[in-house]
């Protein structure tokens, strides 16, 4: 018995062991594989980190599980800026038996904790989610090649965001708080699939409209899933809304692009109470103690086509007998709740939906409300209806629960309308809207709005929209005791005429607790007068010499904090002074985040902007500042929290605002930018056209002088373009490096280089969606002037010395040398220039890119002398000369090429002529026409190619002809020497024979 617990101890040990080391024999072969599949079948960018995959066979036995952090999904072309999916915690349950044989991995489950999924259709019909790749050399008896096998039997959802809009219908759905599992073969091609739903807030949205808004949502459904013809049959649900259920019936179908509906729908249960759960603000936990009496009934339909270019037919109806409720601490009732309606559309051509609201009647209390509206079409819209209320407010609020908030006055409501609606004709219409001694007080703030009256009328009697005139003849409130007053009158709907008087004071903070505004912070006081009177003809024409119009407002310890702007906004004073034309804005003074500004300035065209359409805000301002932060201004959309520039993720590409024309002269002692400090900033800032465009702005900053112009284009958000020329003085090179993406990116021998430098450089591109510059697209074109540098430790010079032996090349000082350079596709090519190191005369020019490729030509003037005999063997070997030391210099072309970090030097060539400077402008010359012609820029045409190989040819012949001259020349002065050696030796030679060798002094003259 011993033996047999002994041996099972031992099995148990090597289980548990075997089930501790499968994760890490195959996390590897797992990775490789999903790597393998993401780039094979998924057109999206898929972000995960590598430490973030882990596998596990004890929380998901028997299967193995996958598990993926912080999973990120981006779309690609138009979705490139929204993520589809992000998803912080990802798991798969994959088949271990499937795993260990390597064929097809197989997932058998999914859970997804806390995702976030956005769902977009845009108007073209075009979907982000249609991210997987077609196979197009697939057949269908061809077998599947794809490494993972969809064996899913059952997936889960924790607290779940799902976002879904179709911008081509329009409709939308938004859930959150969603939990949700599901079961069923996915291998089989027909089962039935269970699935169980839960949203703490959902909303349905169509053109514009919340049909249904932060409702809870509980549905259970078992569908027949038919997947070889793309059919899929409700069987058992149950849909709930609140405490509304709804059952479905019926199918989808999808064996083509179309959706085949053919679906009804009804109300499963017929209490009043169930229907009432949908009203807004009534679901709150004190709804299960509500009385309620009177029955539903409610039914539809959806039958027909859904596509692109056709919509299915619809039809509900919708009818509420005798509903009664009341709350238990309230001491009225809403009675006699009676409504019957329906909507149907039988061919679904939205334009020929008919709305018949037959009947509408409620008490609330002792307030009776009566209405009747029918709505035959869309557009045009046939009209026929009226709604007539006379509303005690203090009795409402005895029926309706208003927790915190009193409420009393006289609402009375008339409104009869008939006719047909379409531009420039109304129905015609009578309605009266009027409030007598309205008062309205939060328990959140103590001072009431009272004494509030409003007289209002709109009158058309025509059918005409020229003939409608709407009257707000009277509008007066006091607002802990400040008064607020005008009136409105709008005439002519087809050319509209407006005068308007609106007086008094409005105290912000006040405002804001009796009508609260979420997630906003408001406060402050505005004291002004406004009168404006005019056509809108004149507007749009810009004849604002016919609009009367003048006031002035004064604000007073304005401050503004919302979700949009978390940093906040202060005004301590200010003063807006308009006419017809503009509004002036005077001594600004205030706060934004923690940045102090100082603001005058100008607004025109206020009016067409306003009230017309595409017309553009003109403005000029000057803005001051001590210290601006611009750090603070960065923050994350989800948190809100500030996220240093240099480590924030692509956030989307900065939009101009269209119909802005505005300039901002700026001038601020200091801007933080990232981890810059910019000194004495002055400048101009202009939008227009949705370009931003940069004057003259100057500014201090890392010990040097910078001055650029240039602009930002936003027009193609896809393809956002920038241009920007500096100017820049007496920059450190280290201090450039590490503060400048593009320098480290482009030239980091910077990094090495001790000293200053200056530069006039264009440069123009496009930026990416991190609104950071696409270095593939950068071209431009400067020059860069060395004011001092210290050059030591680069590799390529250590190379060249180790191979020249001439050590004076690893380590030298440059001043005041400049040289020529060109961007081309996130190339830097140097044009040649050059400079001395001692005796040594260098000639440099190449390329390098952003990957640390270069590719450089260096020639080397050097006195014959410092050659090595290794150097000169090989110099031997490719000039014919065979003793170099009769030579004074000799110039050598070496070829720096590879890995910046580790670069190849090779000897390419050499001369016994100075031709230096030549000889790498002709290399460097091929190589920029090279990088042009792959990058194509500036390209020649067919025309021009011929011109260019002329050229080419001409500037060779001469070249050839200069090297033919020049030799000519060479053996000239040699023969010339020896000549002139003969003779001297003949005369200073004794007269009489000899047999030793004359001595040679030609050396010595």
């Amino acid at each position: 018995m011993r033996k047999v617990f002994i041996g099972l101890a031992v099995f148990i040990v090597v289980l548990l062991a075997a089930a501790a080391l499968i994760p890490i024999f195959f996390k590897d072969k797992i990775k490789e594989r999903l790597d393998k599949e993401i780039a094979k079948s998924i057109n999206a960018r898929v972000l995960y980190e590598t430490n973030n995959v882990s596998l596990s066979l004890f929380r998901t036995f028997p299967d193995l599980g996958l598990s993926v952090k912080e999973l990120t999904i981006v779309g690609k072309d138009s979705f490139q800026r929204d993520t589809l999916a992000y998803l912080p915690d990802f798991n798969l349950g994959l088949d271990l038996m499937s795993v260990i044989s390597g064929d097809q991995i197989e997932i058998n489950s999914v859970q997804m904790d806390e995702p976030r999924l956005k769902l977009l259709v845009l108007k073209s019909g075009k979907a982000n989610w249609d991210i997987f790749i077609p196979d197009t050399a697939a057949t269908p008896e061809a077998q599947d090649t794809t490494d993972f096998k969809m064996g899913i039997e059952e997936w889960k959802i924790n607290n779940g965001q799902i976002v879904y809009q179709d911008l081509s219908i329009p409709f939308g759905v938004n859930a959150y708080n969603v939990q949700h599992t599901g079961s069923g073969d996915l291998a089989k091609d027909v089962f039935d699939m269970e699935t169980k739903t839960q949203a703490e807030r959902f909303t349905m949205t169509y053109g514009g409209v919340n049909y249904i808004e932060n409702k809870k949502l509980d549905a259970d459904v078992t569908m027949a899933m038919d997947l070889a013809n793309m059919k899929y049959t409700f069987k058992d649900n149950n849909f709930r809304i609140n405490d509304f259920a709804l059952g479905m019936a019926g199918s989808i179908a999808m064996p083509t692009d179309d959706i085949n509906l053919d679906l009804t729908f009804k109300a499963l249960e017929t209490d009043f109470k169930n229907i009432f759960s949908l009203v807004p603000g009534v679901f709150t936990d004190k709804f299960k103690d509500v009385k309620t009496d009177g029955k539903v009934a409610f039914n539809g339909y959806v039958k027909g086509i859904f596509n692109e270019t056709s919509m299915p037919g619809f039809g509900v109806d919708l009818k509420v007998n005798n509903g009664t409720f009341q709350y238990p601490d309230l001491p009225q009732a809403a009675k006699n709740i009676n409504i019957d309606m329906s909507v149907k559309n039988a061919d679904g051509n939205i334009d020929h939906t008919l709305v018949d609201v037959r009947k509408l009647h409620l008490d609330l209390g002792k307030n009776p409300v009566d209405g009747r509206v029918v709505i035959d079409g869309l557009e045009p819209m046939k009209i026929d209806g009226n709604l007539k209320a006379k509303l005690d407010l203090a009795e409402v609020t005895k029926v309706f629960p208003l927790e915190g908030t009193t409420l009393r006055g006289l609402l009375d409501i008339d409104a009869n309308a008939k006719g047909v609606y379409f531009e420039n004709h109304m129905p015609v219409v009578t309605a009266a809207l009027n409030l007598t001694n309205g008062y309205v007080k939060s328990s959140e703030f103590p001072a009431p709005l009272e004494q509030v009256n409003v007289t209002s009328t709109v009158v058309n009697r025509t059918g005409n929209a020229a003939d409608t005139d709407i009257q707000v003849s009277r509008f007066k409130m006091l607002l802990d005791k400040e008064p607020l007053e005008g009136r409105v009158s709008i005439k002519n709907l087809a050319q509209p005429q407006f005068d308007a008087d609106i007086r008094g004071v409005l105290d912000l903070t006040k405002l804001t607790k009796i009508i609260p505004i979420e997630g906003t912070t408001l406060s402050g006081r505005l004291n002004g007068n406004i009168l404006a009177k005019g056509k809108m003809t004149d507007v749009d024409a810009g004849r604002y010499g016919n609009v009367q119009a003048s006031g002035t407002v004064q604000i007073a310890k304005l401050n503004y904090k919302s979700i949009d702007l978390p940093q906040g906004m202060r005004i301590n004073s200010a003063k807006a002074t308009f006419n017809n034309e503009k509004v002036a804005l005077q001594g600004l003074d205030g706060f934004l985040g923690k940045s102090d500004v100082q603001m005058d300035g100008t607004v025109s065209n206020y009016m067409g902007y306003l009230f017309s359409e595409n017309q553009p805000l003109r403005g000029n301002f000057s803005l001051r500042s001590n210290s601006f932060n611009v750090n603070e201004w960065m923050v994350d959309e989800h948190t809100g929290q500030t996220v240093p520039a240099s480590t924030q993720q692509a956030q989307g590409v900065v939009q101009v605002p269209a119909n802005l024309d505005m300039v901002l002269t700026t001038q601020a002692g200091t801007v933080i930018y990232d981890n810059l400090k910019l000194q004495n900033v002055k400048g101009k800032v202009s939008l227009k056209d949705q370009i931003a465009r940069l004057e003259d702005v100057s500014f201090n900053t890392l010990g040097g002088q910078f001055s650029t112009t240039g602009s930002y284009d936003s027009r193609d958000l896809i393809h956002p373009k920038f241009s920007f020329g500096l100017d820049i003085k007496n920059l450190d090179f280290q201090e450039s490096f590490n503060s400048f993406n593009t320098i480290q990116r482009l030239a980091p021998i910077a990094k090495l280089l001790k000293g200053e430098f200056s530069s006039k450089f264009n440069f123009s591109g496009e930026l990416g969606s991190d609104m950071m510059p696409v270095m593939s697209s950068l071209t431009g074109k400067g020059m860069i002037e060395v004011v001092e540098a210290v050059v030591a430790n680069v590799q390529a010079l250590a190379k060249i010395s180790q191979l020249t032996n001439l050590k004076e090349v690893q380590n030298f000082t440059l001043k005041n040398r400049g040289f020529a350079a060109e961007i081309v596709g996130g190339n830097l090519v140097v044009k040649p220039f050059d400079f001395a190191v001692g005796d040594i005369k260098m000639t440099v020019g190449g390329t390098n890119n952003v990957s640390g490729k270069v590719d450089y030509v260096v020639a080397m003037d050097v006195p014959s002398g410092k050659v090595g005999n290794a150097l000169a063997g090989k110099i031997t070997s490719l000039t014919g000369v065979q003793n170099l030391n009769g030579l004074e210099r000799v110039t050598l072309q070496l070829g720096v090429t590879g890995n910046y970090n580790d670069p190849a030097v090779a000897l390419k060539g050499s001369s016994l002529k100075a031709e230096a400077s030549s000889l790498v402008k002709q290399v460097v010359t091929s190589k920029l026409e090279g990088v042009k012609e792959k990058y194509n820029v500036n390209v020649p045409t067919n025309k021009d190619s011929l011109k260019v190989e002329l050229a080419r040819k001409q500037q060779e012949m001469e070249l050839k002809a200069r090297q033919e001259l020049e030799q000519k020349r060479q053996e000239a002065e040699q023969k010339l020497k020896a000549e002139a050696k003969s003779r001297l030796n003949k005369l200073l030679a004794p007269r009489k024979p000899t047999t030793s060798t004359p001595a040679d002094t030609t050396k010595k003259q």
